[in-house]
């Protein structure tokens, strides 16, 4: 995740760099990023065909951040760089008022997409238990607080407080994903992401009881206690340091797919590879976020990225894309697309 920027883009640059009009009136967000469902829906077993596709082929994505009032805004602006929709679209809980009265929303558009021919990926930005429902970024006010030893270690010791306020805050969730469940909408499900990074409260903390405990906590808590059985737990970390990822990593039985995040480099170098190749074993790997749209020819060279999933207002920032190499990589032979799944 990088430093928050406005969530809406400039009509004027998305003018400048698609050589078109913006996708639709920042004021007036339509409803859905595409026409009713014509495609063929994703296979239903998205793992196995996550592990089929491994070393040959990619799903192309995108990640939609706030606001979740128009939870389909840069998917319709790939669209309107490269005439295809992503085979991933990536929708967000999120933490401000706004959004939390808009997750219905955004679960709405995560069944369309689903039923256009798209798998769907879910990452939540969430507030820390200290707070409430909603909160705001910056350290002393939500996301990026610190949580205290003690506050932590009570946090992770189960019956206490604060792991009560925890599996409430995991709760209200708990219905949106029951109505994608009921709806037989998987979803590649990314908890606490980038938790090798102690950017925000439940990264960046080591050890048995260290963040990677929050994670198999919160994964117990969801499939056991709640039954939730549509999940594909998808394990991320940021490239920090290649060789200290694995102090991060919660066990096999906690993980579907592992993933990575990509801010310090455009792409990950064979270190990153290697080890999380080594963690994986037969587990679908995956580029989880990153800012440049990785390059036929750069997914060739490492083949078992699955997916990628391009992060929000990056996709038309010219300090990392150009609608030309979105296009590339886009219209590549090893790229599947929505409708393109099966």
């Amino acid at each position: 995740m990088r430093a928050r920027s406005p969530a809406l883009l400039c009509a004027a640059l998305l003018l400048a760099l698609t050589g078109g009009p913006a996708a639709a009136d920042a004021d007036e967000p339509p409803p859905s990023s595409s026409p009713p469902a014509v495609s063929a829906a994703p296979p239903s077993d998205v793992l196995g065909f996550l592990r089929d596709i491994s070393g040959q082929r990619t799903v192309t994505g995108q990640h939609n951040k706030e606001p979740n009032s128009w939870p389909s805004q840069y998917t319709a602006q790939v669209h309107q760089i490269t005439g295809l929709y992503p085979g991933l679209w990536g929708g967000d809980f999120l933490f401000r008022a706004d959004d939390v009265a808009h997750r219905q929303t955004m679960i709405d558009q995560a069944k369309t997409e689903w039923a256009n021919g798209s798998l769907v990926s879910l990452t939540w930005h969430v507030c820390p238990p200290t707070r409430g429902s909603s909160c705001d970024w910056d350290s002393g006010t939500g996301i990026m607080d610190d949580l205290s030893t003690e506050q932590w270690n009570e946090l992770v010791t189960d019956g206490t407080p604060l792991n009560q306020a925890w599996k409430s805050r995991l709760d209200e969730a708990v219905p949106y994903l029951q109505q994608l469940e009921d709806e037989g909408v998987p979803v590649l499900w990314r908890p606490l992401h980038e938790m090798n990074d102690p950017w925000a409260w439940w990264g960046g903390r080591r050890g048995a009881d260290g963040s990677s405990r929050l994670y198999r906590i919160t994964h117990d808590y969801l499939e056991n206690t709640r039954g939730l059985s549509n999940l594909l737990w998808v394990w991320n970390v940021k490239d920090l340091d290649a060789q200290g990822i694995p102090d991060f990593y919660p066990g096999d039985s906690y993980v579907d797919v592992v993933s990575i995040d990509m801010w310090n480099q455009d792409f990950p170098s064979g270190a990153y590879y290697d080890v999380l190749r080594s963690l994986a074993g037969d587990k679908p790997l995956a580029l989880a976020e990153v800012g440049r749209i990785p390059s036929p020819a750069q997914l060739a060279s490492q083949p078992e990225w699955t997916y990628f999933m391009g992060w929000s207002e990056q996709l038309t920032d010219p300090a990392y894309n150009s609608p030309d190499a979105i296009r590339n990589t886009y219209g590549d032979d090893r790229s599947l697309n929505q409708g393109e799944l099966n």
